[in-house]
Formats: structure tokens, C-alpha cells, sequence
């Protein structure tokens, strides 16, 4: 049996890579058959500077027209948002009069209103409402919390420069209360935009372009999620030629294969693409690029070049120009020295909180358990932590005394394509046992691993030794960080996940943790529990 401690300390000095195939097959759909808008065809896309001038596709305008739309709601809830938070901040401070005492007539209206707009000028100023801004989530949220955060500095300036008499109280009242009001907006802003990609709304059309490895291992990113709202129409390959009825099978859809790079343009009319992504820049080098992006702008189609540099943070990612050639730069993972501090002293603070608070509740499960069924309140489960270390974790028991004993009776029963064993409607499971695992209540011991400094918060999910014992040298990237309570896969389905998407999430995590991801993991998790996503 090798130590996982030896096989992780090998893994540090070596690393393996992977490769995807996708499938060729006729396919016969009519595809190609739509009237092409004004000139011929052009020899090719990366050759000479003549361009040939075409209406831009059907989908450009639809894009175009949500867009402007969904902006001028963000504004108008944006403003709405605003307005409530300085009303409800000078009602808190001053009550409900118009000319509190101390005040010339009207001067605290006057100064709620300048406050309101410049708050909405700095929201303009960071782009928030920008659709490249609006399509990611994080990078959106940091740009509200910073026009917020700037916008109170400006006015705390210019306050102290001018010596404007305003109440520090009012500052303190607005800041928070209208932070928050705007996150919860844009977050039911976000909410609504997904049911209606899933619904097929509000959705972008793509034309995918790169050798066949990897342009399947793209299109399958961009469609794995509907509510991301990407609709992939055909495919491009390098040197392919003219299209000859053929696809490609991407997750259960056949996506037709356009032809090679003289073919791209016709095909944007042809699908009826509003965006072009290429996967990887060999086939067009950089002024095939740039060629390919001046024959594209006059359409008003995206041009989008997938870097390869997958479940990768955006805080990782530095363009840096060099020789006119814009480099990618990814920093390295952030687990390590002063981060690691930081993330203990939050580990250790909030297991604290959470054992205080919950005592009342972990005495009235460890006499449940007791009284209904014969064993230990707790179970203690020996899995593989930081670096390879043995540990016990704490649960609350929830299955019979002999629950281990009859894993082999029921391992043809497994419902896991993974290590993973589970099974649906476990037989082993006590009655207190199906309700403490469908709220979660079991996984509270847990925080007492988090003091002992076994666990974290937020991490990997803990592993077993024989599921170590199976690692490659990829999936043992999860041992370089504390084995968390919570983590993505808490908040991304639990059980439901397969093996594959379970390990995605873990290395995701391991390589692009910070601070900010593990309290919004943390907040989502709370939701998870409440809707008992995948709790059984």
C-alpha cells in the first residue's frame, strides 16, 4: 500500500496531461442552404486586406437589441436601489422631516440627491453595467462594491475639503445598507437572465474554430451549462476544406462541421453567429487574427480566443503586451504563506461561532441519536488531509453500529462512475439519520476538526485512503490544501455530481482559492442546505 504522503511528494516533481477525441459521422440536416447576403465568397480569411462587405447576421441585431435593454434595466434598478438606500439612510439619521434641526432649508435633500447621482456616475464610471462586465458574475460584484466604496471616499473628501457639515452617521447608514442593495439586485438580475437562457432567450450564437481536440474540448465548456446561454451552430477545422455534411458529437448534440478557414465568413452568415471563439491561434497565427478581427468588426460579430487555460480565475490572469504580442501571465495558486495565515484565521474564528451558536442543537441530536439506535453519537471516519496526513473526522453517526461491515454486501449497488460509493436510499441509514443528513446537521462535528487545525471551512472534499489510493498525479493536487466542511461541490449538487465533475471542482478550487470565494461558497452553501441540493 504506497503512503500517500510519498505519491504527493512525487507528484510536486512530476505532472501528465490528458487528451480528448471527438467524433466524425455524415450527417445530412440541409445545412448550407441559406441565401448568402451580397458578394461572393472570399478566397480566404486570413489572406490579403480586400473584405468582402455582408449585412451583419439576424442574431447581431437580436444580440444588440437584449443588451441595450437588459443595461437600461440595470439602470433603472440601479437608480431605484440607490434612491431607497440614501432615503432610508437620512430617515435613520434625521427622521422623517425634510429640514432637521441644525440644517439650512432643504440642505440635506439637496446633498441626498447629489450623493445619489454621484453614486450613479461612479457605477457608469466602473462599467458596471457593461455586458462584458454584466457576463461575469465576480468581476461585476467587485466593480459595484468599488464604485460604492469610492464613491463614499469621494464624498468623505470632498466633505472634509469643503468642510460640508453631514453627519458621519448617514455615510455609515447609506454605505452598507445600498452595497448590499445593489449585490441583491444585480444577483436577482442574474437569476432572471438564466431562466430565460435556459428558456432560450437571451441567448448567443457561436461558431467554434480550431483543430478538433481542441475546439471539442471547448465547445463542450460553453454548452455544458444552459444557463450560460451559448447555443455552439458549427464548428470550423483547420485545412478542412468545403463543408461535406459531416459533424461533430459534443455532449449529446450534433454540431455541423462549417469547412476550414475560407469558409469562416460565409458559415458566420450561414449559422447565423454572433460570435466567432477560436480555440487556440494556429491556424491563423497573430495577423491572421487580426485580419480575421477587421473582417468581423464591420458585422458587429465577437471575436473571442480561448486561451486553453481552463478553470483558471480571472485574479490568475495578467495580459502583458510584449513586441506588440499580448501575453497571458497566470499567477500561481494562492495557498501558500500569508494567504495561508489569513485563511486559518478565518477557519478557526468561524468554527468557533458556528460550534457556540449550534450547541443547543448538537445536545438535541446527540440525544436522538442515542435514544434511537444502539452505538457512538459520533463516527469517526479516517480520511487523507493536507500534504497526505491521516486523520479522524467527526460526524454524527447516521447509519447502524455495523454500517461498515455491509459495504461489501452492497457494493454492486453503488450508484456512484466513480471512487465514490453511494447509493440513493441507503438501507444502513438510521430514521434520525435521513434527517440530519437531508439538513446537514451531521457534517456539524466537523468544525471540531477545523480546531484541531485537520480541516478547513472551505476546501476539497475529504477523501478516503483507498479513493488516494487510486489517485493520478492530477487528482492528488487536491491534497495540497486542508480538506473542507464545505466547498464547491457542497454548493454545486453534493451527491448528484459525478466523479469527474466532483474532482473538476476540488483542483478549480485548489488552484484559484481566495478569500472572497470562500465566503461566497460559504453563503452558498447556506442555500444548498435550505433546497437539500443532493442531500441524501
Amino acid at each position: 500500500m504506497h503512503d500517500p504522503r510519498t505519491r504527493l511528494r512525487n507528484h510536486r516533481r512530476d505532472s501528465g496531461g490528458c487528451m480528448m477525441t471527438a467524433q466524425i459521422s455524415n450527417f445530412d440536416s440541409g445545412f448550407g442552404t441559406r441565401q448568402l447576403v451580397s458578394m461572393p465568397k472570399p478566397n480566404s480569411v486570413v489572406a490579403g486586406t480586400n473584405m468582402s462587405i455582408k449585412l451583419p447576421p439576424s442574431s447581431v441585431f437580436q444580440r444588440s437589441k437584449w443588451q441595450r435593454r437588459y443595461s437600461s434595466y440595470l439602470l433603472m434598478t440601479d437608480t431605484l436601489v440607490i434612491a431607497l438606500s440614501v432615503g432610508f439612510a437620512q430617515l435613520v439619521r434625521f427622521g422623517p422631516t425634510l429640514n432637521p434641526p441644525g440644517y439650512s432649508k432643504l440642505y440635506v435633500p439637496a446633498f441626498s440627491i447629489l450623493f445619489a447621482i454621484a453614486w450613479l456616475v461612479a457605477m457608469s464610471a466602473l462599467r458596471t453595467r457593461s455586458p462584458r462586465i454584466t457576463a461575469a458574475c465576480v468581476d461585476e460584484y467587485r466593480r459595484v462594491t468599488a464604485a460604492s466604496f469610492w464613491t463614499f471616499g469621494a464624498i468623505a473628501m470632498v466633505s472634509l475639503l469643503l468642510k460640508l457639515d453631514i453627519a458621519r452617521g448617514y455615510l455609515a447608514v447609506a454605505l452598507p445598507v445600498g452595497t448590499l442593495g445593489l449585490l441583491l439586485e444585480r444577483r436577482l438580475w442574474h437569476r432572471h437572465v438564466a431562466r430565460e437562457r435556459v428558456a432560450g432567450r437571451y441567448r448567443t450564437a457561436v461558431l467554434a474554430f480550431g483543430e478538433i481536440g481542441a475546439v471539442t474540448e471547448l465547445v463542450s465548456e460553453l454548452v455544458r451549462n444552459p444557463a450560460d446561454g451559448y447555443d455552439v451552430v458549427g464548428v470550423g477545422v483547420p485545412r478542412y476544406g468545403d463543408a461535406r455534411g459531416e459533424f461533430v458529437m459534443v455532449s449529446g448534440q450534433r454540431i455541423p462541421i462549417i469547412g476550414g478557414e475560407a469558409e469562416m465568413l460565409d458559415a458566420v452568415h450561414t449559422c447565423g453567429a454572433d460570435t466567432v471563439a477560436i480555440a487556440g491561434t494556429e491556424a491563423f497565427g497573430v495577423r491572421g487574427i487580426r485580419r480575421l478581427l477587421w473582417q468581423l468588426e464591420p458585422l458587429g460579430v465577437e471575436l473571442v480566443v480561448s486561451t486553453g487555460a481552463m478553470d483558471v480565475a480571472l485574479s490568475r490572469l495578467v495580459m502583458q503586451p510584449i513586441a506588440g504580442i499580448p501575453l497571458l501571465h497566470i499567477e500561481k495558486p494562492l495557498y501558500r504563506n500569508a494567504k495561508r495565515f489569513q485563511k486559518c484565521l478565518f477557519d478557526l474564528s468561524f468554527a468557533f461561532a458556528v460550534l457556540l451558536i449550534t450547541s443547543p442543537l448538537l445536545l438535541i441530536t446527540a440525544i436522538a441519536i442515542k435514544a434511537t439506535s444502539r452505538g457512538p453519537v459520533f463516527y469517526s471516519a479516517e480520511r487523507i488531509g493536507v500534504d497526505g496526513k491521516l486523520f479522524s473526522m467527526l460526524k454524527f453517526r447516521t447509519m447502524v453500529e455495523n454500517a461498515d461491515q455491509m459495504l461489501d454486501e452492497l457494493e454492486d449497488l453503488n450508484e456512484s462512475d466513480g471512487l465514490l460509493f453511494k447509493i440513493h436510499d441507503d438501507p444502513r441509514v438510521t430514521r434520525v439519520g435521513k434527517v440530519l443528513r437531508r439538513l446537514s446537521i451531521d457534517e456539524l462535528p466537523q468544525f471540531i476538526n477545523v480546531l484541531r487545525g485537520e480541516m478547513s471551512v472551505v476546501g476539497p472534499r475529504p477523501p478516503l485512503r483507498r479513493e488516494v489510493e487510486e489517485y493520478d498525479c492530477e487528482i492528488l493536487r487536491r491534497l495540497l490544501v486542508k480538506p473542507g466542511v464545505t466547498g464547491l461541490w457542497q454548493v454545486s449538487g453534493r451527491s448528484d455530481l459525478s466523479w469527474d465533475q466532483a474532482v473538476r471542482l476540488d483542483l478549480s478550487y485548489v488552484d484559484n482559492w481566495s478569500m472572497i470565494g470562500d465566503i461566497l461558497i460559504v453563503a452558498k452553501t447556506f442555500g444548498a442546505v435550505l433546497r437539500k441540493d443532493g442531500a441524501y
